[in-house]
């Protein structure tokens, strides 16, 4: 977004002027005459009608420029239908007339980490704190930086403090739920979320379906002792076929005899197991609810929550496994589900293109791991989405901020967004091929192919990398800060990949031969299932 990250600099500059001359209590009071149309905003917010209380506060700020009240409630309704330039533009015209406005700041700040830049939005939420120390909207934009920096407590604290502060603001609940999950806090996750389907919209009734589903699921949880328990022994080397980029490797479920076969999918936050090979072993589902939105083909499909007792990977075993039960839609690789980051997560992973090897260490093994006399590698630090998803920074070549990319073992191919395509005018880079992609929700047919220059990740560059332009607006609507793209297997077969979850960073060496010959199959994309 580089006109608002051009706009954010010089906000920031005209405050520093406009300071020492404002003097506070410059924001408009509305008239008496004025109330009638602001109460009819005010209400279209909390009934969900976006549009309406948009089109409401435009009318308003036409009628009368300095209505500053009218377009801080205009930002406010803007960036709940997720208009980010629009909100950080309407926020920035209250800033140059009320610098020590703490909403506008928050405001500002909330519409910088929508578009994915956090040094500058946690400038503006402080900013705003020292203007108005109980300013709601600040605090939860901090409390969200910690959740996505992975400072879960921190980020709890900061919600359970936003949420009392302001009862009536549906999001606080809606994020407070997603954070106490992430610490393992079911009950407390599923109470949030009974908290914001009292008080939030009803007009969204898809997504009021897949919560319903979600607090079914999280109530299971809270009944079962001991999730993701680890066992077996505490390294372990699991050998893996890599079949169009992507690592599948062997395991066992349940205590079946029946090897199966799983990708190792960095871009899944939970376990996927496959419709048929659900059936086959008998596994039911515990919860289910609405639809989710992921890439490929329409867009949707239904949510179905299962549960493992055990999960058997080489001679390494994880207890009590929440999963996704979904159709797959490639019949051309016939594999049976994906290893997720909840699983991964509980050991440092290494991935090894070279030696086709995927190694798992308990944290045990971590000291002799970080005594070793590694080669020269590249280390990216990661941040969690809401939705799951490990997200690094990266830089494309004529793009001159960084970008947030999805790094993705599960993907055949890397990723850029339609809306970074078009914003950045990438149709120089456009090559003849077509692509089919297969996506959780589908098959994407005829999708453009560009060749992008340089990517650099952290101290390492590659040159000439293959992307297909995808619709990331369905992972975009859930992951909390925008994602520009995805890092798949064409560029990280390269590496020995090492996925450090306790220090949130991924270890790039460059393999010291040639990376493994491509296999010539038809890329396929896999994103796992938003909530």
């Amino acid at each position: 977004m580089k006109s608002l990250h051009r706009m954010a600099i010089k906000v920031v500059t005209a405050v520093t002027i406009c300071v020492g001359l404002s003097g506070g209590g410059m924001l408009a009071a509305a008239s008496v005459k004025d109330n009638k149309p602001r109460d009819r905003a005010a209400r279209a917010l909390r009934e969900g009608e976006f549009e309406t209380a948009e089109n409401l506060y435009r009318e308003m700020v036409a009628k009368k420029k300095g209505d500053m009240e009218a377009r801080l409630g205009l930002s406010f309704a803007l960036l709940k239908r997720r208009k980010i330039q629009d909100a950080f533009d309407a926020a920035a015209r209250v800033l140059s007339v009320e610098p020590t406005s703490a909403r506008a700041r928050a405001l500002l700040g909330a519409a910088l980490l929508a578009a994915g830049d956090f040094r500058l939005s946690v400038e503006e939420f402080r900013t705003a704190l020292t203007f108005k120390d109980d300013e709601a909207l600040a605090i939860a934009g901090l409390a969200m930086v910690d959740f996505y920096e992975n400072r879960v407590s921190q980020s709890l604290a900061g919600l359970r403090r936003a949420a009392y502060l302001d009862p009536d603001e549906p999001d606080y609940h809606f994020s407070l739920g997603q954070v106490a999950a992430r610490s393992e806090r079911y009950a407390e996750a599923a109470d949030s979320y009974e908290r914001f389907l009292r008080i939030a919209p009803r007009t969204d009734i898809d997504r009021r379906a897949r919560i319903l589903g979600l607090i079914d699921f999280l109530r299971y949880l809270g009944t079962q002792r001991g999730l993701l328990q680890t066992a077996g022994a505490a390294r372990t080397a699991i050998p893996f076929e890599l079949i169009n980029n992507r690592p599948i490797i062997k395991i066992h479920i349940n205590g079946s005899k029946e090897a199966l076969r799983f990708v190792v999918d960095t871009g899944a936050g939970m376990c996927v197991v496959s419709e048929a090979t659900a059936r086959r072993l008998g596994i039911r589902h515990v919860a289910r609810g609405g639809n989710a939105r992921a890439v490929g083909g329409e867009g949707r499909f239904d949510i179905v929550y299962g549960f493992l007792q055990s999960l058997h990977l080489g001679d390494a075993r994880v207890g009590n496994v929440p999963i996704y039960i979904r159709p797959f839609f490639n019949t051309q690789e016939p594999i049976d589900g994906y290893i997720g980051l909840s699983v991964l997560s509980k050991y440092l992973s290494v991935v090894d293109y070279e030696t086709r090897t995927m190694t798992l260490m308990r944290d045990e093994m971590r000291p002799v791991v970080n005594a070793a006399n590694l080669p020269a590698g590249v280390e990216v630090l990661m941040r969690t989405t809401t939705s799951g998803f490990w997200s690094g920074e990266i830089q494309v070549t004529g793009i001159d901020k960084t970008l947030n990319f999805i790094i993705d073992t599960g993907a055949s191919i890397s990723v850029v967004s339609e809306a970074l395509a078009e914003r950045e005018e990438m149709s120089r880079f456009a090559q003849a091929s077509r692509l089919k992609v297969y996506g959780a929700a589908g098959v994407a047919e005829n999708v453009q192919m560009l060749l992008l220059p340089r990517v650099t990740l952290g101290a390492h560059a590659r040159a000439n990398v293959p992307v297909a332009v995808l619709d990331l607006e369905p992972i975009n609507e859930t992951s909390g800060f925008e994602q520009t793209g995805i890092i798949g297997g064409n560029v990280l077969r390269h590496f020995r990949v090492t996925f450090d979850f306790q220090r949130a960073t991924v270890r790039l060496d460059p393999l010291g031969t040639a990376a493994p010959a491509h296999d010539g199959a038809k890329p396929a994309l896999s994103i796992a299932p938003q909530n």
